[in-house]
């Protein structure tokens, strides 16, 4: 194992060496607020922050469903860790376990298994740990050879490919058994992933029938499965009962208090005993904590989340600290007692402020600031100039909860770059026909070079059941696809 030398002790003087893990909501929020704190001591050497993230950018997944149907360009829904954190040391890898008696992380990256050397181990003075969440899966049979999740930009992008392929499929084939399947769209999770992203792919795909002589919109199929007796629970009970009309008004398929079964064979068995024949099975059902808290030896609550105090500190244990999906934080704005905030962007985002003071008050033996917020409320986008808003107890539906959609995400999403070429794209979008390309290709881009060389070449379409064609490692498709 390679070692990582540390300046100086732990304390305010010289040497002090932060160290963040995520490169999250909170990890990368977390580290520019450090950055600017303490921009003068990192000059000087006095102060390190390093972070270990496994992906070189910030993925800002309120947008994924929107890239997913094209109207915003992939590369405008990340944000280069590089560029907005350049006084930070970032270490492109996955930290394996913590040894917090001895205060190291041993971490693998992209090198590990090309130079022999091992896995890296990093000394740090205090941590940050914001690994974010996975994928929640369940034990059903076909799951992890055909479901495909919704969590990263590869996972939304391969999926609109996927979607614009099953139509290309549908109108070139002469078996009414492979078109009804390929036009037959499974959704399983009526928060706001499953939704949101259903719902534009569905306004999506009914643009893009148009383009073909012979797929009608009434030709698709959507069909969305939740096992609880409601869809989108944040916005509220009105809302979502609206969303639910909309969507069913869309001729959308909503499964309510019913579970997927089965999707063996490429065939969705519900609960209830339908059954869908489908090469589209989309797994949006919840997500849980990342596999590492349970390798850093901190308290757990029973989910399996790093028990945390109103300081985002964890429980009991100095110089470790936590935020966002993988901390239970008491939330001090409950009416009732024991109550924790919810694991979202909201709360991650305000949580990483509070944090990043707290690391610094901490080390320069100032108070700590106990975090407190209130929930404002949620939006939803249902599709291009739909969507429902409960936020600040107002509740708004269509054209107006859409409008506050986006601008309170174009105000969210980090820098002002990314502000102004989301907003040129929604312009653009807005004075021109959307695009309806699919280029699934690119997940073989040496293909051509293969076949003329004599070589063999990757297939051009996807295998059945997956976005897109070829094996993704484990760690990226959390959902099996």
């Amino acid at each position: 194992m390679a070692p990582d030398s540390r300046g100086t002790a732990p304390g305010t003087r010289p040497g002090v060496r932060i160290l963040v893990v995520g490169g999250g909501y909170v990890g990368m929020y977390t580290a520019l607020r450090l950055q600017r704190k303490v921009k003068q001591r990192l000059r000087s050497g006095d102060a390190e922050i390093v972070v270990v993230t496994p992906d070189p950018y910030m993925t800002y997944q309120p947008f994924l469903p929107e890239a997913a149907a094209g109207s915003i360009s992939p590369r405008h829904v990340v944000v280069p860790l590089r560029r907005v954190l350049n006084g930070c040391r970032i270490v492109i890898g996955e930290v394996r376990s913590v040894d917090h008696a001895a205060r190291t992380a041993t971490v693998t990256t992209l090198a590990t298994a090309e130079d022999g050397t091992g896995s890296l181990e990093i000394a740090y003075d205090e941590i940050v740990i914001a690994p974010g969440s996975v994928s929640r899966t369940l034990p059903i049979p076909g799951l992890a050879e055909f479901g495909v999740g919704f969590k990263t930009v590869e996972e939304a992008i391969g999926l609109r490919n996927h979607v614009i392929e099953q139509m290309d499929i549908a109108s070139a084939t002469r078996d009414p058994a492979l078109r009804d399947a390929a036009l037959t769209f499974v959704f399983v999770g009526g928060g706001y992933a499953g939704v949101e992203a259903l719902a534009e792919l569905e306004d999506m795909a009914r643009y893009t029938a148009r383009y073909y002589h012979n797929i009608k919109p009434t030709d698709l199929k959507w069909i969305l499965v939740e096992a609880s007796g409601r869809i989108l629970p944040e916005v509220g009970e009105a809302m979502g009962a609206y969303a639910l009309g909309e969507l069913r008004g869309r001729n959308i398929d909503v499964r309510l208090e019913t579970r997927l079964a089965t999707c063996e064979d490429r065939v969705a068995v519900l609960s209830d005993g339908s059954r869908f024949p489908t090469r589209t099975l989309v797994w949006t059902a919840g997500v849980r904590p990342a596999p590492l808290l349970a390798a850093t030896g901190l308290p757990l609550t029973p989910r399996g989340r790093l028990r945390c105090t109103a300081t985002l500190g964890v429980e009991g244990t100095p110089h470790a600290w936590a935020a966002g999906d993988a901390a239970a934080v008491p939330d001090l704005t409950a009416s009732e007692p024991g109550r924790e905030t919810a694991p979202n962007a909201q709360h991650a985002v305000r949580q990483a402020k509070v944090l990043a003071d707290n690391v610094l008050s901490s080390l320069d033996g100032r108070p700590l600031e106990e975090y407190r917020h209130a929930y404002a409320g949620s939006v939803a986008s249902l599709g291009l100039h739909k969507g429902v808003a409960h936020v600040y107890g107002r509740k708004l539906k269509g054209y107006p909860a859409w409008l506050m959609h986006r601008v309170y995400h174009l105000s969210r999403v980090p820098t002002f770059n990314r502000k102004a070429r989301v907003l040129a794209e929604w312009t653009l979008s807005g004075l021109f026909k959307r695009e309806i390309v699919s280029l699934g290709s690119l997940e073989h881009p040496r293909a051509e070079f293969e076949l003329a060389a004599g070589g063999p070449a990757a297939p051009r379409v996807p295998r059945p059941g997956r976005p897109h064609g070829g094996e993704e490692p484990p760690e990226n498709r959390p959902a099996g696809g």
